[in-house]
């Protein structure tokens, strides 16, 4: 039987500022607040609503400008996802609670950002709450935003920060070719099929890691620099980001896995377990690049060292070498009259006094440089280290 697939334009995203991002706090209540309040600007625009509504055998995609309009969707026996772009104002998301019957707890820590990633049980629903992340550069840090999954009996809500960059587009690409069986599946499968998206997400960033520490070792051994510690430290400081996100992640789906939930399926339950050691997988990674950064900071503080008594080696050769010719310059220098004395200095009457005082000096200068050289000390002087090809 053929599959007919009826898929609108996506709706435009819209434009939003950067803020600055904070690498080490959560979102606090503010003390005077009532429990539920939601932190959004009353003048912001309404966040962009799109939903996918799929079978086995059709999918459709539409723009939804009112929450109401997902009420027959929600009927039906198919599948619906309903992705917010944006957080939006306050009245829309009193719209969505409405709709949806989302508790005011639940809504706000779906829309007061960042939250720690975890799992909510709710009466009628299931909040995942988890991190996505991405590299902004090659030299700039991580990018990371909330991404709340409010899972219902036959719907799915997804709430993204940022519209900017979505890291979900290969489960709409599932859903619109009808690859895998996500389209003969419930909409609990859909749910692990998102997690499982966003979890993939960090290994990328972790490769991207992985390098720069490659690019650091190098920096760190052949030529280090004053802001190499700099980076040392704000590497480290990401990276211990990055193992709160996957901590938090790992122990809520391993609650998840353990304390189950009615709107997920036992066979579906087991596909959360591959969730689970994929975090294992990360944390594992996350904890060996900490180790190597801080190993980092050791090997900088002795390249520093070896490099200062590099430096204090070839300043105390010079010195040696010029000890000796200063006192034979010193001795002549002194004031003594040869005409009072046959002792008093009679190379200063010499037809060739001077020259053979240079030759002595040079003779001097040569002779040291030999010995130093027998020795090895210009061994790490006169030859630069060179990297393995």
């Amino acid at each position: 039987m053929a599959h007919s697939i009826n898929l609108q334009p996506h709706p435009p995203e819209l434009p939003q500022e950067e803020e600055e991002e904070s690498y080490l706090d959560y979102y606090y209540d503010d003390p005077e607040d009532l429990p539920g309040t939601l932190d959004l600007e009353p003048d912001a625009p309404p966040p962009d609503i799109a939903l996918i509504d799929y079978t086995e055998n059709t999918a459709t995609r539409i723009k939804i400008l009112n929450p109401e309009s997902c009420i027959p969707y929600l009927e039906s026996n198919s599948v619906s996802w309903i992705n917010v772009l944006g957080l939006g104002n306050q009245s829309s998301w009193q719209q969505m609670a409405k709709v949806f019957q989302i508790h005011p707890l639940s809504l706000g820590d779906v829309v007061n950002v960042p939250q720690r990633p975890k799992v909510i049980h709710d009466k009628n629903q299931l909040i995942i709450i988890t991190w996505m992340v991405r590299i902004k550069s090659d030299l700039e840090p991580f990018e990371k935003e909330q991404v709340s999954i409010i899972l219902g009996k036959k719907h799915l809500i997804t709430v993204q920060e940022n519209p900017e960059y979505d890291c979900l587009k290969p489960v709409r690409e599932r859903i619109n070719n009808n690859q895998g069986i996500i389209r003969r599946q419930r909409v609990d499968y859909l749910a692990y099929s998102l997690v499982d998206t966003i979890i993939d997400g960090f290994f990328p960033v972790l490769e991207e890691y992985g390098e720069r520490i490659e690019v650091l070792e190098d920096e760190v051994v052949f030529n280090p620099y004053r802001t190499t510690i700099k980076k040392i430290y704000q590497l480290r400081r990401e990276l211990l980001t990055l193992r709160r996100a996957i901590w938090s992640l790992r122990e809520a789906i391993n609650i998840l896995i353990r304390d189950g939930s009615p709107l997920i399926n036992p066979e579906v339950l087991v596909y959360f377990r591959d969730c689970y050691e994929h975090t294992i997988q990360l944390r594992d990674i996350v904890e060996t690049y900490r180790d190597l950064a801080s190993d980092l900071m050791d090997i900088y503080l002795s390249s520093v060292s070896n490099k200062m008594n590099e430096v204090m080696k070839l300043l105390t050769v010079i010195s040696s070498i010029f000890i000796p010719l200063t006192f034979i310059a010193g001795v002549y220098g002194m004031n003594f009259d040869p005409e009072a004395s046959p002792w008093n200095m009679p190379e200063l009457d010499w037809r060739y006094g001077y020259p053979v005082c240079l030759f002595l000096m040079l003779i001097t200068a040569v002779c040291l440089i030999y010995f130093f050289w027998r020795k090895g000390w210009f061994e790490n002087i006169l030859t630069t280290p060179k990297e393995d090809d």
